[in-house]
């Protein structure tokens, strides 16, 4: 098992205006902040989610939900992907009118509507990366911790 303990480094809100794709939105607010590994969470509302079940192999189910939704919980980490990319890689449970949930892996294409609140906190003494990994064909976490690394 491979352990990285850090810090917390910064704390980071940011607010998500009307039509945003939310993983790219957060994508790139992450990176013009400079963090490279940390813990996100996120709050608001959708017009459309799109949602990934995975059925192995690297490869996901998309499924697409029509709004308006309610982000019931949107969790995830970020960390830098093999070839130093990176990589926002979260979970969303949204809700429909009824109640409803519709769960998964948060894919591209979920579109913010009237708004969407990000807090992000930074890992700071250590570093998240992902490796990819020939049996699952995922991307996987691989913590690193200031003996692997140097962070700052």
């Amino acid at each position: 098992m491979r352990v990285a303990s850090g810090r917390v480094g910064r704390i980071v809100f940011f607010r998500l205006e009307e039509g945003s794709d939310l993983l790219a939105s957060m994508r790139e607010h992450v990176e013009a902040e400079g963090i490279r590994s940390g813990f996100l969470a996120c709050i608001g509302a959708l017009s459309k989610a799109r949602l990934g079940y995975f059925l192995g192999q690297g490869k996901y189910k998309a499924i697409e939900v029509r709004g308006p939704l309610e982000i019931a919980s949107c969790v995830g980490n970020i960390s830098v992907g093999p070839e130093g990319e990176t990589v926002v890689h979260a979970h969303i449970c949204v809700c429909d009118e009824e109640g409803r949930a519709y769960g998964g892996h948060l894919l591209e294409g979920c579109l913010v509507s009237p708004t969407a609140e990000v807090t992000v906190v930074e890992l700071s003494g250590a570093l998240l990366t992902r490796e990819l990994d020939a049996k699952t064909g995922l991307k996987l976490l691989s913590p690193k911790g200031p003996q692997d690394v140097l962070v700052r």
